[in-house]
C-alpha cells in the first residue's frame, strides 16, 4: 500500500471521478482500472488505515476496516437490480466508520464523501428503521434540555448542521405544536459539514477531519445511547 506524506489523496482522484461519471460503463471501467487502484482504492485504504490509528479517535465502537470488500470503503459498483438507472458505478468516493453494534449505514456512524465538486462528512443514522427511529423520538421527548443541548452546542454546530428528510406531519403520538416538533418529525438523523475541494489534497487534512468529526462526539454519543447502544 502506497502512502503518501499528508493527505493519501491526489487530484487524480476528482478526474478520475468525473471521468467515470463522463464514461460510465464496464468496458471504460476495465479499461481503467489500474487508475482505480492507484487514485482512488489505494488512497482510500491508507486513509482509513491512518484514521484508524489516530490516538484521537472518537470512541473505540466505531469501526474503520481496511479490508478492500466489506470493510470501511463503500464499494463503486452499483446495486441496479430495483433501480431505473442502471448505470453500473457510483461516481463517488464512500468511506464509513460504523458503530460495532450496526450492520450497515443506518445505525450510528462517520461518512467521508468525494465527488467531482468536492467532499463533505456526515455523522449520525442515515435511514434508521422504524424501531430505532422511535427509540431517537422518545429519547429526544425525554430528555429535551439533554437533545438541545447537543444540539446547539457552539461547538457542533459551528461546523455542522442537520440534514436529512422528515416527516410532512407530525410522527403518531406527537402533537403538531410539541416544541421539539421539527426534530421529532425527522426521518433521518444526520449532520453534514462541507468542506472545500482544495482540503482535500492538505498536508494536514488527517488533523482537520478528526477536528471536524470530533465536534461531533456529543451528538454522535447521545444518539447511539438513545437506542441502546455503547458509545
Amino acid at each position: 500500500m502506497t502512502v503518501r506524506k499528508g493527505s493519501p489523496f491526489g487530484p487524480g482522484l476528482i478526474r478520475f471521478l468525473r471521468d467515470l461519471e463522463a464514461n460510465n460503463d464496464r468496458d471504460w471501467f476495465l479499461a481503467n482500472k489500474d487508475r482505480y487502484e492507484e487514485e482512488v482504492r489505494e488512497p482510500a485504504l491508507a486513509f482509513i488505515h491512518a484514521m484508524a490509528s489516530r490516538p484521537d479517535r472518537i470512541s473505540h465502537h466505531l469501526v474503520a476496516s481496511e479490508k478492500k470488500v466489506g470493510g470501511s470503503l463503500m464499494r463503486i459498483h452499483r446495486d441496479v437490480r430495483f433501480s431505473k438507472n442502471k448505470q453500473p458505478y457510483k461516481t463517488n468516493l464512500g468511506i464509513q466508520f460504523r458503530h460495532e453494534a450496526g450492520k450497515d449505514v443506518h445505525a450510528p456512524g462517520l461518512y467521508f464523501h468525494v465527488d467531482k465538486s468536492g467532499l463533505f462528512l456526515g455523522s449520525g443514522m442515515w435511514r434508521p428503521d422504524s424501531p430505532t427511529l422511535t427509540a431517537v423520538r422518545r429519547a429526544i421527548a425525554d430528555d429535551p434540555r439533554g437533545w438541545k443541548r447537543v444540539r446547539d452546542a457552539k461547538r457542533f454546530s459551528d461546523h455542522w448542521e442537520l440534514s436529512g428528510d422528515s416527516l410532512k406531519r407530525p410522527p403518531r403520538g406527537y402533537v403538531a405544536d410539541h416544541p421539539l416538533i421539527e426534530d421529532l418529525k425527522r426521518k433521518d438523523h444526520i449532520a453534514v459539514s462541507r468542506l472545500k475541494k482544495s482540503d482535500l489534497t492538505r498536508a494536514d487534512l488527517l488533523q482537520l477531519l478528526s477536528d471536524r468529526f470530533g465536534r461531533t462526539k456529543s451528538y454522535l454519543g447521545w444518539l447511539a445511547r438513545g437506542i441502546g447502544m455503547p458509545f
